[in-house]
């Protein structure tokens, strides 16, 4: 099942996020889930973990185990790159030993301090705060996004972490119209107004963290997990499903793609299992009232500063 983009190409409704995933389990997890049907991979530099997904997908494809033209890779631009988008672009091509990324996005719309190519660095001032680049705008940024689309080093280009402002910012100064928008999104934090502008505009909406981060945030951020929630959980029991799948299966329903994450070989197989049922109106109706505009994603833990307030 895929969504097709506002320029004609084909994204896969579910793909795997590899996000802290290191090393030889990468290699295991990536050529796992390509046996389990999964043809959508989201990478970015700052997963610095690149060179190792490159080695797992050259393996598939020297084995044979899938076509390059079958998978749909996603990687994404830091924010001390902004300033270097072709050179950051061709930095994680080579990592990923490809010739073309499917996507490439904007991670976060803001430019830090540059720190090298392909280095993802986060610079602190010396107030212990992120570095903010005041020199390169969102729109310069965007246009040399572009440039990546006549050179042929990415299908399609897209943003991320933007909210409605932004996003209609990227609408207005663009020629290549951004084709993703890929966002915090779940039961807990729905974001409905956010989803419903990029759809009406044309701009498919990715969910990262589709799970509300579970174990990963929990650990990282603290913050509470939506796979605990006795909503989910009776609708679990209800469809006879993991309370991941309703999750996913909430997302899928609202035409986002969802991009959980997992090492686990049972939990990749189950969070690809969700083309066999659907949530009725009602509890798609129940599960809007689970809201709670909660983040779990909390970057300024680490930067100093929050650039959500």
């Amino acid at each position: 099942m895929a969504i097709t983009l506002n320029n004609g190409f084909k994204m896969p409704i579910i793909g795997l996020g590899v996000w802290r995933m290191e090393g030889k389990e990468i290699r295991d997890l990536i050529t796992n889930s390509i046996k389990l049907g999964y043809r959508h991979f989201d990478c970015a530099a700052d997963y610095k973990n690149e060179a190792e997904v490159g080695e797992a997908l050259a393996e598939a494809f020297k084995t044979r185990l899938v076509k390059r033209e079958d998978l749909f890779i996603t990687t994404k631009l830091w924010n001390s790159d902004h300033g270097h988008v072709v050179e950051a672009c061709r930095d994680s091509l080579k990592k990923l030993q490809l010739d073309y990324l499917d996507l490439y996005l904007v991670h976060f719309p803001v430019a830090t301090k540059h720190t090298g190519v392909g280095a993802t660095g986060s610079a602190m001032d010396e107030d212990g705060v992120l570095d903010i680049d005041t020199t390169i705008s969102l729109e310069t940024t965007w246009h040399a996004m572009e440039d990546l689309v006549s050179l042929g080093l990415a299908r399609s280009i897209g943003i991320s972490n933007y909210d409605i402002f932004l996003t209609r910012d990227c609408l207005a100064y663009s020629k290549v119209k951004p084709a993703v928008n890929q966002i915090e999104t779940h039961p807990y934090f729905q974001r409905d107004s956010l989803v419903k502008f990029c759809q009406k505009h044309g701009i498919c909406v990715t969910a990262h963290t589709p799970l509300g981060g579970a174990v990963a945030n929990t650990e990282w951020f603290g913050t509470v997990s939506v796979l605990d929630d006795p909503v989910l959980k009776g609708l679990a029991e209800k469809y006879k499903k993991t309370v991941a799948q309703i999750a996913l299966r909430w997302g899928i329903q609202r035409n986002t793609v969802v991009i959980p994450k997992s090492s686990k070989v049972e939990r990749l197989k189950e969070n690809f299992e969700v083309f066999d049922f659907e949530l009725s109106k009602e509890d798609m109706d129940l599960l809007k009232e689970l809201d709670r505009n909660y983040r779990t994603n909390q970057p300024a833990k680490f930067w100093g500063i929050n650039l959500y307030a």
